[in-house]
């Protein structure tokens, strides 16, 4: 398929470019993980707005000055979480004024509202809570019903600003109540993104985009990304439109084409933003859909297949799993419609046995890659070929 321009009714409409700020040591320094920047940049994503820039920044004030100048002189809309709490180390308030040239100013309103909430608690409030009361000059308080930190809400120049504390469910709350409708009005028209998520196994990734040559190239529409994670390859689609329908529209002749170039190296399709749906989950799907008994023999992985299985059988008891001996098949095969087995590495090369109602098929799987990715990656071929034996047999 030769590459795609926009579609016309999206032409005239240049999408808002937003920046996530994430405020801390703890994150620079690696000792917590940043997830409320992947949240709400899913949610920028759904509103139709293009995440262009992720930053990270100590508690250091000049830092934090230099990030919010550089994010409001390249993007449209900025929303920073952390730094929003009443100690020496939260600047997010201080940063936001030194970076418009005005001065913090105290809000007497604000100062009531934190009062009573410590009133609330039984206990008076300690004189540092008043910098929760500072907002940058011609700012905005964001409300926060679930505690003392109000947000910011700044405008410096063609450039919106919202600061939300680090606690993830007051982030949560506020966005959903302010940030996200203020977003909404911001925007040209009603206009949202979706993504569709196609996962592979079976072939690598530089493979994978061999056989879609003109699909991955950037500026096409609808744009089509491609990530890999230990062997499993997931193609990301992704469009805009009106609605989730003029989106999936949209997005149908780019999934076709994949879906005829790549075949049954795709293990499943999913909306994006949802859980991701793991190999072990599709081939759980199609035994309990034959109402097979499964019985797993492993060697080199450890049981880290049966675990995995195990996870997704739900409950429904249709697995064992034993070690590897010579005789597992035999032994294992009495009460079982079906039989996975992996056996022993030697010399570099792993086997790997499916046996079904239909008969047997084996596999000699080389270990390739770093060690900590081989254990998984044997376990996902076995899946996998189990799999393709269950598919052929349902044709």
């Amino acid at each position: 398929m030769a590459t795609e321009a926009p579609p016309p009714e999206e032409a005239d409409e240049t999408p808002l470019v937003a920046e996530v700020i994430a405020i801390g040591d703890e994150l620079t320094t690696g000792q917590r993980l940043d997830t409320n920047s992947q949240w709400l940049a899913q949610r920028l994503t759904d509103l139709g707005l293009v995440v262009r820039y992720h930053t990270t920044v100590a508690d250091d004030l000049q830092a934090n000055v230099e990030v919010f100048q550089n994010a409001a002189g390249r993007a449209d809309v900025v929303v920073s979480t952390g730094g929003l709490g009443p100690t020496a180390d939260d600047l997010t308030r201080d940063a936001m004024a030194a970076a418009a040239g005005v001065p913090l100013v105290e809000h007497s309103e604000l100062v009531e509202h934190t009062e009573r909430l410590w009133t609330s608690r039984g206990r008076a409030m300690p004189p540092q809570n008043r910098r929760q009361a500072q907002l940058p000059e011609h700012a905005r308080a964001i409300p926060n019903p679930g505690g003392t930190a109000p947000g910011v809400d700044q405008t410096v120049g063609r450039c919106r600003l919202f600061a939300l504390p680090g606690v993830p469910a007051e982030m949560v709350d506020m966005w959903t109540a302010t940030v996200a409708p203020a977003i909404a009005a911001k925007t040209t028209r009603s206009r949202v993104t979706c993504h569709w998520l196609v996962k592979c196994f079976g072939a690598g990734e530089s493979a994978v985009e061999g056989m879609l040559p003109d699909l991955i190239a950037r500026g096409r529409y609808p744009l089509v990304g491609i990530t890999a994670s230990q062997a499993t390859i997931t193609l990301r689609v992704t469009a805009s439109g009106a609605d989730e329908a003029a989106c999936l529209a949209a997005m149908e002749p780019t999934l076709e084409e994949i879906r005829t170039k790549l075949g049954d190296l795709i293990y499943a399709e999913q909306p994006g933003g949802d859980v991701e749906i793991e190999l072990s989950t599709v081939v759980m799907r199609l035994l309990v859909g034959r109402d097979a008994m499964l019985a797993v023999t492993e060697g080199m992985t450890g049981g880290l297949l049966a675990h995995w299985l195990i996870d997704a059988d739900a409950g429904r008891n249709i697995l064992t799993s034993t070690s590897w001996s010579a005789n597992a098949v035999t032994t294992t095969r009495a009460s079982f419609t079906h039989h996975l087995a992996i056996g022993n590495a030697r010399d570099g090369v792993v086997p790997i046995e499916v046996i079904t109602p239909q008969g047997a098929v084996q596999k000699d799987i080389q270990l390739v890659g770093h060690p900590s990715i081989q254990r998984p990656l044997v376990a996902k071929h076995a899946l996998n070929l189990l799999r393709l034996e269950l598919l052929k047999q349902s044709q």
